[in-house]
């Protein structure tokens, strides 16, 4: 598809994966609008990592997704919304699942409003592997079982099925995105690689929950190609599509290849506040990406190993901005 000269909406365009988002569609000569929510501070989130002549080409409209009016308003005379804000930490849901659920939930049903009252062309909305629990069987297709194990992955649920809803009973044209575990530059520590790359670098151990659970790690450029065919391709219409690579690897062999690259032995050391509830625990995520394949023609471009590189390189360069004492949820 030629995005040039083409309006876009990018909600949760200061998170990790919108940043990128933001500049591969500016790259590409989109006219960006980027959806904030709104801070006294006038704080663009990751979007203060992207080069400034990015920034300048975006038109950026502050906010907050259950705000119906704010989100009607930043839609308006847009080709194409690509639905990323949401609120992501799954300990925080715990604490906060209300707030967790309002926002993933309502502000996915003002996005789909909005898209519908607008006449949209397409609606990309992002889903995530947490919804499908921990794997009963592998690898994950897209008709596995749901399950809500968090207060987070079950408003991801909710917010896919209004999605899905609004693409039946008024042929919204949306298409539901689902990344496994995306990683990369400007991902916060709130992640576990970010986490153990910024406490490997600067301690001589490092604090971790369970270390058995396996997750599919796709790096963030990849998860930003899938999700610009996906608003590219027809055929995806209506459906819901994994984007991971296949390959699973556990949270104990992940940190011991981060060790070997950025050339460090810290010890391992298990921190209880960072376990999570026994039965909330997703033990096993691996994804079968042949609809992705099929519909979209895409597959992953970038090995393991080298997105980790790249991404250690970065949280290097930017250690001032992590906190490797603390426990980010």
């Amino acid at each position: 598809m030629n995005w040039n000269g083409k309006p876009v909406l990018v909600t949760g365009a200061g998170g990790f994966i919108g940043s990128h988002l933001v500049e591969r569609l500016v790259s590409e000569g989109a006219r960006v609008r980027a959806f904030l929510r709104y801070n006294s501070r006038s704080d663009n989130g990751n979007l203060a990592h992207v080069p400034k002549a990015v920034v300048s080409a975006v038109e950026i409209v502050r906010g907050d997704l259950r705000d119906p009016e704010a989100v009607r308003l930043a839609a308006k005379g847009v080709d194409t919304i690509f639905h990323l804000g949401a609120l992501i930490a799954i300990p925080y849901s715990y604490v906060n699942p209300r707030e967790v659920a309002d926002v993933n939930m309502m502000g996915t049903f003002n996005v789909l409003s909005a898209a519908r009252s607008e006449d949209v062309r397409r609606l990309v909305h992002t889903s995530t592997s947490e919804v499908f629990g921990t794997a009963r069987y592998v690898p994950i297709d897209e008709a596995h079982p749901l399950q809500g194990q968090s207060p987070y992955s079950a408003s991801k649920i909710g917010a896919d099925k209004l999605a899905e809803s609004f693409f039946r009973s008024f042929t919204t044209p949306v298409v539901t995105v689902r990344p496994f575990n995306t990683f990369g530059p400007r991902q916060s520590a709130r992640a576990i690689i970010p986490t153990i790359i910024s406490q490997a670098l600067t301690r001589d151990e490092v604090k971790l929950g369970s270390l058995d659970p396996s997750r599919d790690l796709l790096f963030v450029t990849d998860t930003v190609d899938g999700f610009v065919k996906a608003a590219s391709t027809d055929a995806a219409l209506g459906h819901e599509v994994n984007l991971g690579t296949g390959v699973g690897v556990t949270i104990g062999e992940l940190a011991q290849r981060i060790f070997a690259i950025v050339g460090k032995s810290p010890r391992i050391v298990t921190d209880a506040q960072r376990v999570r509830p026994e039965k909330s625990e997703v033990m096993r995520l691996l994804a079968a990406n042949g609809k992705a394949k099929e519909l979209l023609g895409w597959s992953p471009r970038v090995t393991l190993d080298e997105g980790l590189k790249t991404t250690a390189d970065w949280v290097k360069a930017n250690l001032q901005i992590f906190r490797p004492d603390e426990y980010t949820v």
